[in-house]
């Protein structure tokens, strides 16, 4: 027999299909799924996590609704490494490259990234976006509206992973008003230093707040959207990250120099309100149109949050270190008639188990995926007892690396600075949350017993695509 294009071409039709069809004939309706991303948010910074200066009500009713999770970590303490993690489903370390945050301008920010960037790599590739692929395959229907962070080059746009319809920044952000970053991109289809996108192409909304916008994309699309297919809608707002500008703080025209730098907790606090409100305008299309039953809502932030403006509650530390007050946040999952509402969980989970979620709830078999995660949702709906996990963190920037492991009682950190130890640490977290008692003198054949671990984790996870670095 003679194997043609068309062929293979009929045989991957007839596969997706025969998944398809397997998955509507299980017991269970496939859901549609709202995945909600905070940007930058502290741990205490909502009122259902115990925060009093800001009000938060749309975000507190989902958690009214649903569970509140208090022992959940985010894969990165940074942007670019945590969505990385949440789309393919694996620790960061595996895609290569990708463990800090892309820099202002579409630049790498250590050895192994700025060797991609000069070869025009530095991003997601499109095979290994797992949870985009996986719910193409289940018929959903798929968008994302707001912060990508993923790459800036036309291969690793949205539009390139499997989403239906992208709109939002294709950098960190920037600019709420004008929707620039500090520098120039350098990109031969965008405007300067400009990085708001439509489907992988520029557009331009001068003078929206993108928080607003993000909101309202959203429910256009959902009004709009293939009524017959389930839905994936992927919400990474940009809020509340700097710089720091609230919904009337439009200067008519983008903001310069020191103005990028200037944070206050009051401004911090108007941008948390304008992302609940623009929550909320998203679950009262969901509850005006009666879908709100037949929705699994997850929201979370994808890391702590600054110190100087954020509440990172009793947590130390702050974004872009392992301390927790970097990775220890805020999660809600609402799914009615499945999840208690109401409820609270204790169980040790991290942003990339929503994505092991995620894929088993539109009826996808995990088990040829090599995930890393763990099904929160389904330990949370089958009211499972609560497990250990040990997890492990490392970020990178410049010449300095931060590592972290957590095995449920005790956590072992460590910073380097050109591979000189400049901090080590050993806590046993399930008594000092706060990490204000360090055990590693005391304590050094536990210290020991981790550190061999996060080695042998850090081979397990080394990237095939830096194997020539």
């Amino acid at each position: 027999m003679i194997i043609t294009n068309h062929t293979i071409k009929m045989r991957k039709i007839l596969v997706n299909l025969l998944i398809v069809a397997t998955c509507l004939s299980c017991d269970q309706k496939q859901p549609n799924i709202v995945l909600i991303v905070a940007d930058d948010m502290g741990y205490g910074d909502l009122g259902c996590y115990g925060v009093r200066d800001i009000k938060t009500p749309q975000i507190d009713q989902l958690a009214n609704q649903g569970v509140r999770l208090t022992n959940f970590y985010s894969n990165g303490p940074e942007c670019t490494p945590t969505r990385t993690a949440l789309l393919t489903g694996r620790y960061q370390q595996r895609a290569g490259g990708l463990e800090c945050a892309i820099g202002a301008g579409n630049i790498g920010r250590y050895d192994e990234a700025i060797w991609l960037w000069h070869k025009k790599e530095l991003g997601l590739p499109v095979k290994e976006s797992t949870l985009l692929s996986s719910l193409k395959k289940a018929g959903y229907k798929t968008a994302m509206l707001g912060k990508w962070h993923l790459g800036y080059e036309k291969k690793f746009r949205p539009d390139q992973h499997g989403f239906d319809y992208s709109f939002g920044n294709i950098g960190y952000g920037g600019d709420y008003f004008y929707h620039i970053e500090q520098d120039e991109i350098d990109l031969p289809d965008f405007t300067g230093a400009h990085n708001l996108a439509e489907n992988g192409k520029e557009v331009f909304y001068d003078g929206r707040y993108m928080t607003d916008l993000i909101s309202e994309k959203a429910v256009e699309w959902l009004e709009h959207r293939d009524e017959k297919a389930p839905f994936f809608l992927y919400l990474p707002y940009t809020s509340p990250h700097s710089p720091f500008q609230g919904p009337g703080d439009d200067l008519g025209r983008p903001i310069a120099g020191d103005e990028w730098s200037s944070s206050s907790r009051a401004k911090y606090i108007e941008m948390v309100e304008s992302l609940d409100s623009g929550i909320g305008k998203v679950l009262d299309f969901l509850s005006e149109h009666k879908l709100d039953k037949e929705t699994v809502v997850m929201f979370f932030s994808d890391n702590g949050g600054r110190a100087r403006e954020a509440n990172n509650g009793i947590f130390s530390g702050q974004k872009g270190q392992v301390y927790e007050g970097g990775i220890h946040v805020p999660c809600i999952i609402r799914w009615p008639g499945k999840i208690d509402p109401n409820s609270i969980s204790e169980q040790p989970s991290i942003s990339f188990d929503l994505t092991r979620s995620i894929i088993s709830l539109s009826g996808i078999s995990t088990g040829e995926l090599q995930l890393d995660g763990y099904d929160i949702v389904n330990h949370l709906a089958r009211e499972k007892n609560d497990i250990d996990r040990t997890l492990f963190w490392r970020k990178k920037r410049g010449g300095i690396v931060h590592k972290a492991i957590n095995d449920g009682e005790f956590k072992y950190l460590v910073v380097l600075n050109n591979d000189t130890v400049t901090d080590e640490k050993l806590f046993k977290l399930k008594d000092d949350p706060s990490e204000l008692n360090n055990l590693l003198i005391i304590n050094p054949d536990k210290a020991m017993e981790l550190k061999e671990e996060l080695r042998i984790w850090e081979q397990d996870v080394e990237a095939p695509r830096l194997q020539d670095f």
